[in-house]
This record gives structure tokens, C-alpha cells and sequence, in this order.
């Protein structure tokens, strides 16, 4: 194993219900997932950190899982942020360029340039994202380096994050012993685990519906043009079966991977499910169609309110390719047929594409994210080298430096 273990890729994933920790090996082909660890997550709510000790018991023992199974020592992870506090917006910056022709210099500086906006203090940039450059007036250009013109412009998706729940995630990994080689938004690693370039191009919607966050990117002409989190997910879900049916939390978990059903019309009018009583009374026999009448309405309140933040986006006529659902919640029956009645659009599920390795082990929607961080690493691995110990204040002058030279992050 010591040969492969210099191009090992390790994604975090923290979330709300589970931790998950994704080692891929890069190879000539793409990627190889060799190791994989999960553990139950407890010290998260609404996808933002609330209790240290928990989180930070959790990742050792997720890494400890995937250490064993690729037979390696992990040291550095790409960690994945989401949470309510995320906000995404567009913004532009021109500069005049220096030689007549772009230099990379031209580049650093008119993202600058676009980046140069009011942020309060206590939010940071977590991510810039080129979406197109404009040179005198022609646009769509994805590569400016070596035109010739006179003024650049540069269209860029900023995502900003509150300081303190970033702070957190950072902290967690380094109590846990590692290294965050950085935070990537959560939507955005799913994308590149579970959509395909030709979505991108002609437009898509990601939805990931996870347990205690649905995260939205849209992208449009290959660039991402709008990011949201609500704080809704598949816990809501579990939440409503528990009260619904009275029954313990983790039963109501269990009934909902086993016999959750989100659409009435794929329900038996004579299946029934038993439902584990709180405080020692009996079991009780109820009707599936029960239970579905729980999800449905849940499940329908999440769709509207992401088909509303699409249609607030303003780019709800520009996603030509529909709507790809992806996240742990997304595996309950009915979802992809109750949300193309609410998107009135195609809906299908993501699994984690273009892969190799375990593929059968992480085919499934719950490790999008997880395959996404390991995919986004590996794009950009090369972009900088980290010291090997950092305070968490170093994280964040590194995070926003980072900035200043990934502006080949997409290309």
C-alpha cells in the first residue's frame, strides 16, 4: 500500500445523521475508492456543529473504519460545510488589462476585483467560482489566459459562510488529528460526484436532501449560478413518523428506510407495518397507507420550498435537463415521482458516477457528498501545498488565499 499512499484523496463528509470518511486513490483512469468508514453522528444539528466532543468521537471513529479498510494512515481530509448560515450570491469585477493580452496576473486581479464587496465580519468566503469571462465585449469565454483585449470582466459566484460554524468543522478535524486540506460547500461536492458535464451545460438543479440540511446549487452554461440551504431534511421526516405513530425515534428511523413510502398512489390499500409502542405497552399493527400519509405532505412541504428558491433564483426557464435528487432521504420510495409532479420537470436520483474502486459499496445517494470531496480534492490537489500543522487561524487566512489563485477552480 505505501507506494499508493502519496496520491490518496480523503472527503469528510460531517453531517446532521452520519459522518462519513471517503478514501479514493488517484490513478491514470480518474479514481479508485479503496476505503470507506461511517459512523452515527450526534454532535450536529441543521448541519452545523453543536456539540465538539461528540463530532470530533465520531470523525476518529469514522477514519479509524476507513484507515482499516484501504490499509493506510489518513492525515488530511477535505471537509464538507453546509448549514442554514450558507449564502450564495453573483457578483462581477472589471479590470483594464495591463499588456493587451491576459496574463494570469490580469486574472488574480479582476477576481479580486469581483470580490471586493461589503462581507460582515462575521462571515467568510468560502468559496469563488468563475462563471464566465467577458473581454471588451465578447463573453462566454471560459479561458481567458493569452487573448488579446483591452478590459476584462469577470462573472463569479461567491459563497460565504458564518465564521464560527467553519471555525467549528476546522476544529473538530484537528482535535480528531487531522488536517483540513479545505472546506468545500456540500452541494457542490455532490455535483461533482453525481452530475454529468452535459447537465451542467444545458442546466440542472441539485437538490441534496440530507438529515438535517436540503442543499441547492443550480448550474447554467456549466457554471454555477445560485447556491441555497435550507434547514429542512430527512430528520423532519423521522420526526413526524415518531409523533405521528408514537414510537421511539430510532424506531421511527427504522420504519422509515424500511417501509417509508412518500407517494399514497404506491401503496397497497392492505399493507400494514408494526409499529413498536413507547414505554413497554404492546406493538400495534397499522395500516402502510398511514405512514405515507405522514411522509407525503413532508416530503411535499421540502419540493415547494426548493421549487421556490428555484424560481426566486429567477432561473427555473434555464434548467432545460430537470432536476437530479441525491442525499441519504432520496433513497425513500416515491421521492423522484412526487417531485416531477411538484418541479414539473425530469427527476432522477444521483448515484456517484465516473468512479472505480468499491463502486457497489458507495452506489447509493447517501455517499454523493462523501464521493464529491474525494473528486473535488482531486481536481484540486495540485493547487497549493499546506504546512503540516495549522491553527485554526491559519485555515482561514489559507482559505482566503486560496482564493486569489484558484480561479481555475472549474475549469
Amino acid at each position: 500500500m505505501s507506494g499508493r499512499r502519496d496520491n490518496l484523496i480523503v472527503g469528510l463528509d460531517i453531517g446532521t445523521t452520519k459522518i462519513c470518511a471517503i478514501v479514493g486513490a488517484v490513478t491514470e483512469d480518474g479514481i479508485d475508492i479503496v476505503g470507506i468508514g461511517t459512523s452515527p453522528s450526534k454532535g450536529l444539528r441543521k448541519g452545523v456543529v453543536i456539540n465538539i466532543e461528540s463530532t470530533v468521537s465520531a470523525i476518529k471513529k469514522a477514519i479509524e473504519e476507513a484507515e482499516l479498510m484501504a490499509g493506510c494512515e489518513i492525515k488530511s481530509v477535505y471537509a464538507g460545510i453546509a448549514g442554514g448560515h450558507i449564502k450564495g450570491f453573483n457578483s462581477q469585477g472589471v479590470i483594464a488589462i495591463k499588456n493587451r493580452e491576459v496574463s494570469p496576473e490580469d486574472v488574480k486581479r479582476v477576481i479580486e476585483a469581483a470580490k471586493a464587496i461589503a462581507i460582515p465580519m462575521d462571515r467568510e468566503v468560502i468559496h469563488i467560482l468563475p462563471q464566465e469571462f467577458i473581454i471588451d465585449d465578447q463573453d462566454g469565454i471560459r479561458e481567458p489566459l493569452g487573448m488579446s483585449g483591452v478590459r476584462l470582466e469577470a462573472k463569479v459566484h461567491i459563497v460565504t459562510g458564518a465564521v464560527a460554524s467553519a471555525q467549528n468543522i476546522v476544529k473538530s478535524c484537528n482535535r480528531a488529528g487531522l488536517e483540513v486540506a479545505d472546506i468545500v460547500l456540500e452541494q457542490l461536492s455532490s455535483s461533482e460526484a453525481v452530475l454529468s458535464a452535459d447537465e451542467k451545460e444545458l442546466g440542472v438543479a441539485l437538490v441534496d436532501i440530507g438529515g438535517g440540511t436540503t442543499d441547492i446549487a443550480i448550474f447554467v452554461d456549466g457554471a454555477i449560478k445560485h447556491t441555497s440551504v435550507l434547514s429542512l431534511g430527512g430528520n423532519h421526516l423521522t420526526n413526524d413518523i415518531a409523533v405521528g405513530l408514537r414510537t421511539p425515534m430510532a424506531e421511527a428511523e427504522r420504519i422509515k428506510q424500511k417501509y417509508g413510502c412518500c407517494l399514497s398512489s404506491l401503496v397497497g390499500k392492505d399493507e400494514t407495518i408494526e409499529v413498536p409502542s413507547v414505554g413497554g405497552r404492546k406493538p400495534r399493527v397499522l395500516s402502510r397507507q398511514l405512514l405515507c400519509e405522514i411522509l407525503e405532505p413532508r416530503v411535499e412541504e421540502i419540493f415547494t420550498l426548493v421549487n421556490r428558491e428555484i424560481v426566486k433564483s429567477g432561473l427555473e426557464d434555464m434548467i432545460a435537463s430537470g432536476v437530479v435528487i441525491t442525499g441519504g432521504s432520496t433513497i425513500l420510495e416515491g421521492m423522484p415521482e412526487l417531485a416531477e409532479q411538484i418541479f414539473n420537470l425530469p427527476v432522477r436520483r444521483g448515484l456517484p458516477q465516473r468512479i472505480g474502486g468499491l463502486i457497489d459499496v458507495v452506489n447509493s445517494p447517501v455517499y454523493a457528498t462523501g464521493v464529491g470531496l474525494v473528486v473535488y480534492g482531486s481536481k484540486n490537489v495540485n493547487a497549493h501545498e499546506f504546512p503540516t500543522q495549522q491553527s485554526d487561524d491559519t485555515v482561514f487566512r489559507r482559505v482566503s488565499r486560496r482564493m486569489k489563485e484558484w480561479f481555475g477552480e472549474f475549469f
